[in-house]
């Protein structure tokens, strides 16, 4: 009984072993760090616009035009098209895209506001 109780414990342990050895290229940080990969460059199919202050976004279309893929610096987020007076509106109950004529402006609580910002063309 003790040598296989012994036989088992080296095959757990050797199975362990060859287990956890594969993982030594994983990232298990979920933090970021420097490590972390930016974004660089378009994203496909979005325009970019740049607003007072140097800041800027994508934003990419969806459905035809009822809904915007915003795309800023630290996050992406959906909003669907709502009634508006003038121009275009896009909510999601939180953050607010605005096209009035060729004004956009992005608000989203306190995190983010920016206005004035125009297509860039690109």
């Amino acid at each position: 009984m003790s040598n296989e109780f012994k036989r088992t414990g080296l095959l757990a342990s050797l199975c362990l072993t060859l287990l956890l050895s594969g993982c030594g290229n994983l990232k298990f940080w979920p933090f970021g760090g420097s490590s972390g990969t930016e974004r660089s460059g378009r994203p496909a199919n979005a325009t970019q616009y740049v607003c007072k202050g140097g800041r800027n976004f994508y934003v990419h279309m969806l459905d035809n035009g009822n809904a915007a893929w915003v795309i800023y610096a630290e996050r992406e987020f959906r909003l669907d098209k709502v009634e508006s007076g003038a121009g275009m509106r896009y909510s999601n109950g939180i953050a607010e895209l605005e096209f009035n004529g060729n004004q956009v402006s992005l608000h989203d609580g306190p995190s983010i506001s920016v206005t004035d910002c125009k297509d860039s063309g690109k």
